[in-house]
C-alpha cells in the first residue's frame, strides 16, 4: 500500500508545529500567533521497528528500509473554516488528502501562550474543529444528493447510494462527525468514493506541560479520555517540549533521558503504534544480502496482494509464499537453517499475511 499519511490538525497555538518538528526532526518556525503555518509542512519517519536490524545482521544485508509515515502539519483551523475563514478551503482540501487525522489538543495552562478563545478548553476546542469538518462534509453531502437525484431518475442503482446519503445528510445535520454513524459494510461500500472529512478515523494527541511528567495526566487529560471514549477514538498523552528535546539527543541519549524522567517511551513511537494499530495495518518483513526491509500491508490481506505491495508483477505471477516467523529465523540464523528445522512454511493464495511474517515470494 502506499505510504500512511497523518494531517496534524489542531486550533492555532496548540503546539502543532513543535510536534510536528519533534516527530520530523525538521527546524519548521514554531510561532506564538496564529497561522505562522500557511502551506502544510511534510515529513516522512522511519517506523520504529526493533526486527529489522537483528534480521539485517542475520542476512549481511547492504541497507534496511523500514516502514514509513508521512506526518503533514496542517495550519491551525478556526472556527468558519468551511466557510473559507482563516484560509480554510485549502486547510481541508490538506485534511482530505491524510488517512488519519492527529488532533493536538492543548491541555497546557502557559500565560505566555495566547490561546485563540482565551481560556483553556479542550473539549470546546475539539468541537470547534469536528463541526469545520461536519459542515465540510454536509455542504459536500448535499450537493451529492443533488447531482445523485438527477442522475438516479435514469438509473435505479443509485437508489441505495441516495439513501446512504440521506441517513449521512441527517447524522451531519445533528453536528456529529460521521465516524460516529454506525454503517453497515453495504453502505460503507457505498460511500467509498466520497471522502468525507469526518468519516476519518482520529487520534487525539493531549498535549501537556513539563510539570506533568511522568504521568502526563491532568484533569484536561480526563475529559478528552471521557471524550474519545464516547466516539470510540483513541488519546495519546503526549509533552511536545520533551519532545523537542528528544529530537535533539542521539538514540542512547534520548534513552537515558527518558529513564531519567521515568518515562517508558517516546511520543512519537507511541504514536506510529497507535496509528498503525488505529488503521488495521501491519507490516511484514523480507531479507536478503541486498536489504532487510518493512512493507505495510492492512491487517487481514492475503499473501499476492502483500506480494503486489512489493510489485504487481509479483502478484499476478504468484507461485507460493515461504513465511517463517521472525522468532525462528532469529533462534536458527538463517533461511536454510529454518527450513532444515522443518519451520518455513510453505503458504497459498488463501494464506492471511500476519504482522513480522517474514517472507519469500514464489512467482513467474
Amino acid at each position: 500500500m502506499k505510504n500512511l499519511s497523518c494531517g496534524i490538525v489542531g486550533l492555532p497555538n496548540v503546539g502543532k508545529s513543535t510536534l510536528f518538528n519533534a516527530l520530523t526532526k525538521q527546524a519548521i518556525p514554531a510561532s506564538n500567533f496564529p497561522f505562522c503555518t500557511i502551506d502544510p509542512n511534510l515529513g516522512r519517519v522511519p517506523l520504529p521497528d526493533h526486527r529489522l536490524g537483528k534480521l539485517s545482521s542475520l542476512s549481511k544485508s547492504e541497507k534496511i528500509i523500514p516502514a514509513d509515515v508521512t506526518f503533514v502539519d496542517i495550519a491551525g483551523l478556526v472556527k468558519g473554516a468551511s466557510k473559507g475563514e482563516g484560509l480554510g478551503n485549502k486547510f481541508l482540501t490538506n485534511i482530505r488528502e491524510t488517512d488519519l487525522i492527529i488532533h493536538v489538543v492543548r491541555c497546557f495552562e502557559d500565560e505566555n501562550v495566547i490561546h485563540v478563545d482565551g481560556a483553556i478548553n479542550p473539549i470546546n476546542d475539539i468541537e470547534v474543529i469536528n463541526l469545520e469538518l461536519v459542515l465540510a462534509d454536509l455542504q459536500s453531502c448535499e450537493n451529492i444528493i443533488g447531482k445523485l437525484e438527477r442522475q438516479a431518475k435514469g438509473n435505479k442503482d443509485l437508489i441505495p447510494v441516495l439513501e446512504t446519503l440521506k441517513k449521512v445528510r441527517e447524522h451531519l445535520d445533528a453536528s456529529k462527525p460521521l465516524r460516529t454513524l454506525d454503517l453497515t459494510d453495504d453502505e460503507l461500500d457505498r460511500l467509498k468514493p466520497y471522502p468525507f472529512l469526518s468519516a476519518k478515523k482520529v487520534i487525539y494527541l493531549t498535549n501537556v506541560s513539563e510539570d506533568c511528567l511522568p504521568s502526563m495526566r491532568n484533569k484536561y487529560v480526563e475529559s478528552v479520555e471521557a471524550f474519545a471514549k464516547e466516539e470510540g477514538s483513541d488519546v495519546i498523552p503526549i509533552c511536545a517540549k520533551l519532545e523537542e528535546e528528544l529530537a535533539g539527543l542521539d538514540e542512547e541519549e534520548a534513552k537515558e533521558y527518558l529513564a531519567s524522567l521515568d518515562v517508558k517511551e517516546n511520543g512519537l513511537n507511541r504514536l506510529i503504534k497507535t496509528a498503525f494499530h488505529s488503521l488495521g495495518l501491519i507490516t511484514f518483513l523480507t531479507t536478503g544480502e541486498v536489504e532487510t526491509r518493512a512493507w505495510t500491508i492492512k491487517r487481514g490481506e492475503l499473501a499476492p496482494e502483500a506480494a503486489g505491495a512489493i510489485h504487481t508483477d509479483i502478484q499476478k505471477g504468484f507461485i507460493r509464499a515461504e513465511v517463517i516467523h521472525f522468532d525462528d529465523f532469529v533462534e536458527f540464523g538463517s533461511r536454510p537453517a529454518v527450513r532444515e528445522a522443518g519451520k518455513a512454511r510453505s503458504e497459498g493464495k488463501t494464506y492471511e499475511v500476519q504482522d513480522g511474517d517474514v517472507i519469500l515470494f514464489f512467482h513467474n
